[in-house]
């Protein structure tokens, strides 16, 4: 029985030590991410940035070229106004 007390203290032992590591490293864990998050903030906001910088960049010329109309080629002469339109002023 006395085996048996023995290795069942060191298995106790054991399971103790690795709980308090595996606590102290959630605890570090922590520590380090809540002195660190503004600057870990300020690295994703600046990928983010540039992610949708290089996104609108990218398909902006494509929106472009196919909202502008093509500009003629020759134009026609020049229209007059209807008859008794006429500036103020008399110009």
């Amino acid at each position: 029985m006395s085996f048996f007390c023995r290795g069942m203290q060191k298995l106790i032992n054991v399971l103790s030590i690795l709980s308090f590591v595996g606590t102290a490293g959630i605890i570090g864990g922590g520590t380090y991410l809540y002195t660190q998050k503004d600057a870990i903030i300020d690295g994703v906001k600046e990928q983010v940035t540039k992610a949708a910088i290089e996104g609108v960049s990218g398909a902006l010329p494509s929106m472009m070229d196919s909202s502008m109309p093509e500009l003629p080629g020759a134009t026609g002469g020049v229209v007059g106004s209807p008859a008794g339109v006429g500036f103020p002023g008399g110009l």
